[in-house]
């Protein structure tokens, strides 16, 4: 079945500070919190959605009728920063930091880099982006030296000025430098930063471009594409993931052309992800200390937003997430260890709050799930929680519910009904039936399954069961072991088992999740 998977990331919107972010450097910070003091800050859209349901966003008002699951997500990785950041998105924990080198790079890796570029190098420190163009711009047009410098990221940062190395240049010396940083070296990121203007008043164009080390395993894009699925980027995506699995690719200068690329891909009838970042958050308002600035691409977004959700299809899945924080508020320039915000919104999805998760993984295995791939990457998928009731799990939750009304139960008042669905599209039912001798009761979910067995029928795509004492169901408790054994010998491991709570909501399992170690005929010839 054609599906359409859709994951903007905005750019560093984080959502306050995790326990662990003195380590990194950070003290209170919280991007969220800080640009929604901003006047210039507008969230009707993302309220709408739940923005404010989200665990610690108490700052902002809540909505009693939210549009969309929400939850709250802890990075994994050990890092801030834009590369591990979207690989966790994309399925990937990095147990371990990219190596950062906060006095500049080595000489054994400048000198190389001078002797395959032909240039020379300036400064080679930790630097502000616009100060460094500031002061050592003049001296690069003098000289012809490449202006060389990094940050508390993992990052080797080229800038020139356009007129003396034209972009296509400069994007030549940075996959120099991405051969030369591997190893100890192996960087998350080079950069291209081209800039123009002239002495006192230089500023930075948006022809940057980003040279990624590719992720260290799969990734979620890697088995979307391996699937036969679409994977389509937008925005540095292709970058960071050194164009691995990605089938189509449009590159922007900001988030306006990103916004409008995200229209248009929702326009297109493919089949896969449609993975978007909107650099603009972090690039031009969290580095740059920009708060109003910040909040006005902010409101930009929430904005775009109703334009974007009018354009998806009944099957289609959006998150909005973010790689990491950049509070333009706090002491200093650099990204922030944060906790990031997750939306999720379609019409299969129900507006549940899924509190705090550990690991922007959990995308990645989500989004798997949707698409029916085994691969789950390092994550746990929610889908199971969040997705909305199907026609198919109705209509067999009611054939349940009606079979439980049947039950024979003199003896433990406990009624169970049971509905199975065949390959093919027809449900069986039936109820549990007791004895005075114990042994000979018969549990719903084997009475469903014998009969239709008995009837020719053995291959099975779902099972509901619904129990409890009195009219309604209110246990929720699963199949006995003796039935999951029963389900074993026709059902595929994969196959889902729906468990009612009571007479309208149930939880999603598999089978193989309630029999991980089930009793198979390769035992019996040992």
């Amino acid at each position: 079945m054609k599906r359409r998977v859709f994951i903007i990331v905005l750019d560093s919107l984080g959502a306050g500070r995790m326990p662990d972010a003195p380590l990194f450097g950070d003290g209170d910070v919280n991007t969220l919190k800080r640009i929604s003091g901003s006047p210039e800050f507008r969230f009707e859209s993302m309220r709408k959605m739940g923005m404010g349901n989200i665990d610690g966003v108490d700052f902002l008002p809540r909505e009693e009728s939210p549009l969309a699951a929400v939850c709250r997500l802890a990075e994994r990785s050990a890092g801030k920063d834009t590369t591990i950041g979207h690989w966790e998105i994309a399925g990937v924990v990095s147990p371990a930091p990219l190596p950062t080198y906060p006095h500049g790079f080595p000489d054994e890796v400048l000198d190389e880099f001078r002797r395959q570029t032909g240039r020379g190098v300036l400064c080679n420190l930790p630097y502000s982006g616009t100060d460094v163009i500031r002061d050592y711009g003049e001296e690069h047009l003098r000289t012809g030296a490449l202006i060389v410098y990094t940050s508390a990221d993992s990052v080797f940062q080229i800038a020139a000025h356009e007129e003396l190395v034209p972009p296509e240049e400069l994007y030549r010396y940075c996959r120099i430098a991405r051969s030369i940083l591997t190893g100890r070296h192996a960087v998350g990121r080079v950069i291209a930063r081209p800039f123009v203007g002239t002495p006192g008043s230089f500023t930075r164009t948006s022809n940057r471009r980003d040279f990624s080390l590719e992720p260290p395993k799969k990734t979620l894009l890697d088995a979307l594409s391996e699937a036969g699925r679409d994977v389509i980027s937008i925005g540095k995506i292709y970058d960071i993931f050194a164009g691995r699995g990605i089938t189509d690719s449009a590159f922007t200068h900001g988030n306006a052309e990103g916004m409008e690329k995200a229209l248009e891909a929702a326009e297109r009838d493919f089949d896969g992800l449609c993975f978007v970042n909107l650099v603009d958050f972090d690039m031009l308002y969290g580095h740059r200390q920009d708060v109003d600035g910040y909040a006005r691409a902010f409101a930009g977004f929430d904005a775009f937003l109703p334009k974007f959700t009018a354009k998806m299809r009944d099957g289609d899945v959006l998150f909005i997430t973010a790689d990491h924080g950049c509070d333009p508020g706090d002491e200093h320039t650099d990204h922030t260890r944060e906790y990031v915000p997750l939306i999720v919104y379609g019409k299969g999805i129900k507006p549940v709050n899924l509190g705090t998760r550990t690991g922007f993984c959990d995308i990645a295995a989500t989004v798997a799930e949707i698409f029916g791939i085994d691969w789950r990457g390092d994550g746990t998928s929610f889908y199971k929680t969040a997705a909305a009731p199907t026609e198919e799990e109705t209509e067999l939750c009611r054939a349940a519910l009606e079979a439980r009304r049947l039950a024979y139960v003199p003896y433990s008042g406990y009624a169970v009904g049971a509905a199975l669905r065949t390959a093919d599209g027809e449900i069986y039912s039936g109820c549990n039936i007791e004895n005075a001798s114990f042994t000979p009761t018969v549990c719903a979910e084997r009475t469903a399954l014998f009969k239709a067995v008995s009837e020719g029928k053995t291959e099975f795509s779902m099972l509901a069961v619904c129990s409890g004492r009195g009219e309604r169901a209110d246990s929720g408790f699963p199949p006995c072991g003796v039935c999951r054994q029963a389900l074993s010998e026709f059902c595929a491991a994969s196959m889902p088992v729906l468990i009612m709570k009571n007479d309208t909501e149930f939880e999603r399992t598999t089978l193989g999740d309630l029999l991980p170690d089930l009793f198979s005929v390769e035992y019996m010839n040992k």
